[in-house]
């Protein structure tokens, strides 16, 4: 994984996918293959090693290229109107870059960022989706987006045989790789 002080791009998956990189601002991480163990809800990212989780796994390695990140792209198969395991598993343990202090905004309760760049935000959710699934999850997404403080963010919806396609498609918006 690269240095994140350069990191403007990062794509985020629950499997791998056929991407060619070649731009040094842009990483993949294939989440199905890190060892990253479930958030056990011990706050001591927030009390005992403030903005550090305390499980030493692949995730300490992920949550801050996250946070150093001016794009992300989530790509994670929809189960029950939220992300999969693996993709919610890794959105539970990047935790430490928020603080435990609370602010308000839109009327609602939402952390406070731990010096995480502004981004954009795609979230390309895949499978055998319902319309009332997918309703439930752009909604779960928009709450999301507020927490973590997006600039600005998309959800896009692919049949798991379209997903690759779909990808490269978002990534080649974004310019030259």
């Amino acid at each position: 994984m690269k240095d994140t002080g350069t990191l403007r791009n990062l794509i985020l998956s629950d499997r791998p996918i056929g991407l060619p990189l070649d731009n040094r601002a842009t990483e993949f991480i294939d989440l199905s293959g890190l060892n990253i163990s479930n958030c056990t809800g011990c706050f001591g990212c927030w009390t005992k090693t403030p903005g550090k989780c305390v499980i030493r796994d692949d995730a300490v390695k992920v949550y801050p290229k996250i946070a150093a990140s001016a794009r992300v792209l989530y790509i994670s198969r929809v189960k029950y109107g939220s992300y999969d395991t693996v993709m919610k598993t890794m959105m539970e343990r990047s935790i430490p870059i928020q603080q435990a202090f609370i602010r308000l905004l839109h009327q609602e309760t939402h952390h406070i960022q731990r010096a995480v760049v502004p981004k954009q935000a795609t979230i390309i959710g895949y499978g055998d989706i319902s319309d009332e699934e997918k309703g439930v999850f752009t909604q779960f997404i928009g709450r999301n987006a507020r927490n973590m403080c997006f600039e600005g963010y998309r959800v896009v919806f692919a049949q798991e045989n379209e997903l690759e396609q779909a990808v490269r498609k978002e990534v080649l918006s974004w310019g030259k790789l």
